[in-house]
């Protein structure tokens, strides 16, 4: 039993990570109506650039956390500002095609700066340590990112439930027309909701640094898990994000306990298994 709810730790600490990620990613889906494709490289930017600050300010890991993040932000400001504000109309093949070549530039642009070689951080001071947990030693940096992960899920559903904002949200995806009649200055909307999506997606990417190695094309791998959890959880829902989250993290958890053959199917598998019965995921709206 200690076994099983140990590797249940560990399984919630991956989730924490496709949860910021795939969060992102159903908050632009579900307000813009854009599959970004490059949302998994604002997650290797995020990661590089929180490594770059982490030199530049005196090796101060949130510092760095705090800084790195926000110049993602301002990159995703300039990406729906001038490129992706242009297809927002046309059909989503453009929008893949258009965020792809995001993800070649990125990936090139972090090669020709950083170069190619996997970059690493030491453990942020104060959490370098290990914490006994169930007879074992458990990394406090892993425990830190299962805590941050639904505070962070918490202040989301806070902005969007509880504060004007959110409420603007709501409404524009909802219902764009109506909301621009009402006065809502959409387009600014959209650019703001592109810079949140771009802001959590860098986050994640700044968090796994004490405990992944940061390279070229790292977005790759994350974006794949993260539309796994966006259409298990249903494209566009939050909730659905945290709860795909926390599946496919266990999931690959005991698959490596149990299934270790299969533990890299187990997730596309799930996913079969709910287009099939729930095309539009466990929380997702049916849309007619």
């Amino acid at each position: 039993m200690k076994i099983l709810l140990f590797q249940g730790l560990v399984g919630l600490s991956e989730a924490m990570y496709l949860w910021l990620v795939a969060a992102g990613l159903s908050l632009i889906f579900g307000v813009l109506r854009v599959l970004n494709f490059a949302h998994g490289s604002l997650y290797m930017l995020g990661a590089y650039l929180t490594f770059y600050f982490f030199g530049l300010l005196g090796g101060n890991f949130w510092l760095g956390l705090v800084v790195g993040p926000i110049f993602v932000a301002g990159i995703g400001l300039l990406m729906e500002r001038f490129f992706l504000r242009l297809v927002y109309r046309l059909e989503v093949a453009y929008q893949l095609l258009l965020t792809f070549a995001f993800v070649l530039i990125f990936n090139d642009l972090v090669k020709l700066i950083w170069g190619p070689i996997y970059q690493a951080l030491p453990m942020p001071s104060g959490l370098n340590d290990s914490i006994v947990l169930l007879s074992r030693a458990y990394p406090a940096y892993n425990l830190f990112i299962i805590i941050l992960g639904p505070l962070i899920a918490l202040g989301l559903w806070l902005l969007l439930e509880k504060t004007r904002w959110g409420r603007l949200i709501v409404a524009s995806a909802s219902d764009k027309e109506m909301a621009s009649a009402l006065g809502v200055n959409v387009p600014r909307l959209y650019t703001r909701v592109f810079m949140l999506g771009a802001w959590l997606a860098a986050l994640g990417g700044a968090l796994s640094i004490p405990i992944r190695p940061v390279s070229p094309g790292m977005g790759e791998t994350i974006i794949i898990e993260a539309f796994i959890v966006a259409v298990i959880g249903g494209l566009g829902s939050l909730k659905g994000a945290f709860v795909g989250a926390i599946l496919i993290g266990l999931l690959h958890a005991y698959g490596v306990l149990f299934l270790p053959v299969f533990e890299m199917a187990l997730a596309f598998m799930l996913m079969a298994v709910v287009l099939i019965l729930r095309p539009w995921g466990l929380f997702g709206t049916r849309e007619t």
